[in-house]
């Protein structure tokens, strides 16, 4: 399946706009003892993503497979983020295989 310019200007919109959210409610929820973070997944292997691994469309042009990360790895990070006290936060995390083509595409 391809993508058209418009499908990723919406999608880049989607994701400035929860970045935003995130560091509203973040600021906006301190007084109320509110801690809010943003966790961004790449290519964690799900059904969802099997597409990768068979290949899918590149910068390029070209057709390639991407590589995918155990969605363990996904799970321990959002338990790390939520096992957190109050007294600190992790704002932003990208979580990805290593290898992939692009930073926090997923």
């Amino acid at each position: 399946m391809r993508h058209g310019p418009i499908a990723f200007i919406a999608c880049t919109a989607t994701k400035h706009a929860i970045m935003g959210l995130t560091k509203a409610v973040s600021l906006d929820g301190r007084k109320y003892d509110i801690a809010c973070g943003q966790i961004d997944i790449g290519n964690a292997a799900t059904e969802m993503a099997e597409r990768m691994a068979r290949g899918v469309p590149q910068a390029n042009g070209e057709i390639a497979a991407e590589p995918l990360m155990d969605v363990q790895h996904v799970a321990d990070a959002v338990l790390y983020m939520a096992g957190l006290p109050l007294s600190a936060n992790v704002q932003f995390m990208t979580v990805m295989a290593t290898k992939m083509p692009f930073v926090g595409r997923g």
